[in-house]
């Protein structure tokens, strides 16, 4: 019954639920099938549920019937989020979704009023990973602002950890830290690129390693303003590796009075990895434009890496506006002026924009990212964007180094700085380290 085509006796496109006498499907027609299989309400061929409605008619019932806010019509804020759910594919596993009690309690909530429809009212609910899909979707539709999907998972976690600690004055103490100085932190890196996994499960570490510390030195008879020195080198004694993350909790205790200025273990300085050399990079370049077996996204990817030293965490920021084609000339808005892609990176980035339009998820065909995430309305994380350069064996950070060591010895740092988004500061001292000279460039040459 999900099985569509074109049956190879009549040569019509249609649902395909016989068979022929080899195995072949074919439709019911020439199966000699008396049943039709067609919705009553829409005409389409396919799986009829009750009411002969096929899954598509049966999905706008059902969330006329659970978005209904008490006078028989879809809750207006709620209308965008039905259309985003009706244009996905599959809408069998939007049925088997919205059979789930916590959905259906959420969704006839926000539609009554009994939930808010905000971030912070959401936030408050449970289960955390059904309210965190419902609330992707609703970002997506645009029914709420959208949020940094590790900062929102984060806000979370941190609601119910703060919970679970029984003093109350480390709890507000822990609070105060956290609004203050973390949630600034986070803010300020989400508005520039989302937010990884990574930076927030150090973050958990900090509040987790801040809680244990005002325990331990309960435990000593003291409150945070009497810490002494022989505190912090016991603490840190015990297991300087585990209870390092508490070091951004005591810095900020003694930046803002909470307690004595006192000495903090040194952190451990490790030596850049060894860097690229060019000839490693030009090979590398030359196999992801040659190497059709390599994944699409990860070429596309490496090539903005290795040839424009471009971070991970900027290319998964690009839109489909910042690739412009006039079938002459592929550019990348890169910074100022964009960016021409020579003409084998050109072929890649043309076909790479094609194949979007056969990615599994609706949501990800139709967004505006140039590398969508699997969550609606969110580009790729980039650290799973990071995973998948380096499975095709393309170093980021060392290619990326590599890559701009080399452009600034082939053209004015200034100039470099304001095509790929570099600071003036950043390449000039990239030109000193790689022994470049300023001689070769006449004023106003560039």
């Amino acid at each position: 019954m999900r099985v569509r085509g074109s049956c190879p006796k009549c040569r019509t496109d249609r649902l395909l639920p016989g068979l022929d006498t080899v195995g072949n499907s074919i439709c019911r027609d020439c199966a000699g099938i008396t049943r039709d299989f067609f919705c009553d309400r829409c005409g389409f061929e396919g799986l009829l549920l009750g009411g002969r409605l096929c899954e598509r008619c049966t999905l706008v019932d059902t969330l006329a019937r659970l978005l209904d806010d008490g006078t028989g019509h879809v809750a207006r804020p709620l209308q965008p989020l039905v259309t985003t759910l009706l244009k996905m594919d599959r809408p069998k596993s939007r049925l088997i979704w919205l059979r789930n009690p916590n959905v259906v309690r959420l969704l006839r909530g926000l539609a009554t009023g009994t939930i808010p429809l905000t971030h912070d009212e959401l936030h408050q609910e449970t289960p955390w990973r059904t309210v965190a899909h419902l609330r992707d979707l609703m970002m997506d539709s645009g029914v709420l602002p959208p949020v940094d999907r590790q900062l929102m998972l984060y806000q979370r976690w941190l609601t119910e950890r703060l919970a679970g600690i029984e003093d109350s004055e480390h709890r507000q103490l822990l609070r105060h830290f956290v609004t203050w100085h973390q949630m600034r932190r986070l803010r300020a890196k989400a508005e520039k690129a989302p937010l990884g996994r990574s930076q927030t499960n150090h973050t958990k570490q900090e509040v987790t390693q801040a809680g244990a510390f005002l325990a331990w030195l309960a435990s000593r008879g003291r409150a945070v303003g009497q810490c002494q020195q022989a505190d912090i080198d016991a603490w840190h004694t015990e297991s300087l590796a585990t209870r390092r993350p508490s070091q951004s909790f005591l810095r900020w205790c003694m930046k803002t009075g909470r307690m004595p200025r006192l000495t903090l273990p040194p952190a451990v300085i490790t030596q850049d990895p060894e860097p690229l050399h060019q000839h490693r990079r030009l090979a590398m370049l030359r196999r992801v434009l040659n190497d059709d077996s390599l994944p699409l996204r990860a070429r596309v990817a490496a090539a903005l890496v290795l040839l424009y030293a471009q971070p991970v965490s900027r290319i998964v920021r690009l839109t489909i506006d910042d690739v412009t084609d006039d079938e002459t000339t592929v550019t990348v808005q890169l910074g100022d002026p964009p960016s021409p892609l020579p003409e084998p990176v050109a072929d890649l980035m043309r076909a790479y924009i094609q194949s979007r339009q056969h990615l599994p998820y609706a949501s990800s065909r139709s967004s505006q990212w140039l590398f969508p995430g699997r969550q609606p309305g969110q580009p790729m994380n980039p650290v799973s964007l990071q995973v998948h350069l380096r499975e095709i064996g393309v170093p980021p950070q060392r290619g990326r180094t590599s890559a701009i060591r080399q452009l600034v010895l082939q053209a004015p740092a200034p100039v470099i700085a304001k095509a790929l988004g570099y600071h003036n500061k950043t390449t000039t001292r990239l030109v000193t380290e790689a022994g470049g000279t300023w001689s070769r460039y006449a004023p106003g040459d560039h």
